[in-house]
C-alpha cells in the first residue's frame, strides 16, 4: 500500500512537472523553526536558489513553524509522498535510520569545524547515500551548533545539580538513556508543545541549541541557561523520494547544490545568533552559566560510553573523533 501511494505521488508529480514549460511546479517543504530560525533563513536562500537556477520552474513554499507538523510527522509525509521537503535535525531523523543515532552520543564532537569534517566527509556521505533505503532522500548535512540546557528550577553547575529535574527531550531514545543516566526525568515531546509545557510547569526545562532557545521564546518562561555544549545538532535536508524521482539530473544537480549552500548560510546564521542570542536571553531575565563542570556529566557517563562503543562499534566512533 505504502509503495503504491509513492507510485501515485511520483506520477503526479510528473504530470505536473511535464504539463507546460511554463507551468510552475511547487513543493512543500515543513519544518518546525519559527521565521528567524538559522534554518528558516537557510531554506529561504534555498528556495530563492532553485527558482532563480530552475528559471521559475520550481517553486518552494516555506511551512515553517511546525504548520505541517512536528518533525516526525513531517518524516512521516515525506516517506509516504504527502510532504515533499523538510529540514530537520538527525535526532529525529534517527527514528527512521538508525546509523544517524551515532551523531548523538554526547561530546561526540569537537566543535563546530569538526562536526562539519564529519558531515561532509565520507561517513556523512555514507549515511546520505543509504537513506533511501528507509524511503528518504537526503541532499545535505548542515548543524545547528551545540545543545544547551535551561530550565526553570535552578542553577546548573554540575551533573549534581541536574538531578530530578524534568526535562523535555527530543523524540529519540539515545537522548533519553543519556539523561536518565543522569538523574533527569526525560520527557519526549514535539517541540510546538514545549512553550506550554513550560510555561505550565508540565516540564521544569528543555534542551537546544542557542538559537531554537531564542526562536521559540523559552526565555520568557525558563531562568537560567547552562552552556552544558553536551550535543551537536546535525541538520539534514531532505526530499521525497516521489518528488526527487520525479526530477532530471540537471534538476537534480540544483536541488543537491541550493541544499549544500543553504547549509552554509544556515552555519553563518547559527554562528551570528549564538551571542546575540545569549544577550537576548539576559535581557528576558536569565542567568547565563558559562562555567559549566563538563567533566561531571561525561564521568557520569562512562557505562553509556562503553554501550555505545558496542552498539555502533568502536572503530566507527574513533573514526568520527579523530577527523580533522
Amino acid at each position: 500500500m505504502k509503495n503504491l501511494r509513492v507510485l501515485l505521488a511520483a506520477l503526479a508529480f510528473t504530470a505536473a512537472a511535464g504539463a507546460a514549460n511554463a507551468q510552475e511546479t511547487t513543493l512543500n517543504l515543513g519544518f518546525v523553526g519559527g521565521p528567524k530560525a538559522p534554518e528558516a533563513i537557510a531554506m529561504e536562500q534555498f528556495a530563492a536558489e532553485i527558482s532563480e537556477k530552475s528559471q521559475g520552474r520550481f517553486a518552494i513554499r516555506l511551512q515553517g513553524g511546525g504548520a505541517l507538523g512536528g518533525d516526525r510527522e513531517v518524516i512521516e509525509g515525506l516517506q509516504l509522498g504527502t510532504v515533499d521537503m523538510t529540514v530537520s535535525s538527525t535526532s529525529v531523523v534517527a527514528n527512521f535510520d538508525p546509523e544517524l543515532k551515532i551523531f548523538d552520543i554526547p561530546f561526540l564532537f569537537r566543535d563546530f569545524d569538526h562536526a562539519q569534517a564529519v558531515l561532509n566527509g565520507p561517513i556523512g556521505n555514507e549515511i546520505l547515500v543509504n537513506l533511501p533505503n528507509y524511503e528518504l532522500v537526503g541532499l545535505a548535512f548542515g548543524g545547528m551548533g551545540f545543545r544547551e540546557l535551561t530550565n526553570g528550577v535552578r542553577e546548573v553547575r554540575s551533573a549534581a545539580d541536574v538531578e530530578g529535574l524534568k526535562i523535555r527531550t527530543q523524540q529519540n531514545d539515545m537522548h533519553i538513556k543519556v539523561w536518565k543516566a543522569l538523574g533527569v526525568l526525560p520527557t519526549p515531546m514535539a517541540i510546538p508543545e514545549v512553550y506550554t509545557a513550560l510555561q505550565q510547569g508540565v516540564v521544569d526545562g528543555q534542551e537546544n541549541p542557542v538559537g531554537a532557545i531564542v526562536n521559540n521564546r523559552f526565555g520568557e518562561v525558563q531562568k537560567y541557561i547552562s552552556m552544558t555544549d553536551h550535543a551537536f545538532t546535525p541538520l539534514v535536508v531532505l526530499i521525497s523520494p516521489s518528488a526527487w524521482g520525479a526530477l532530471s539530473d540537471e534538476d537534480k544537480a540544483i536541488f543537491r547544490t541550493a541544499a549544500e549552500n543553504a547549509m552554509v548560510r544556515n552555519r553563518k546564521e547559527v554562528e551570528a545568533a549564538i551571542e546575540d542570542g545569549l544577550e537576548a536571553l539576559r535581557k528576558q531575565g536569565m542567568t547565563v552559566i558559562k562555567d559549566v563542570d563538563k567533566e561531571s556529566f561525561r564521568s557520569r557517563l562512562d557505562s553509556l560510553f562503553a554501550e555505545f562503543s558496542s552498539e555502533f562499534g568502536a572503530e566507527r566512533i574513533a573514526a568520527i573523533r579523530d577527523t580533522k
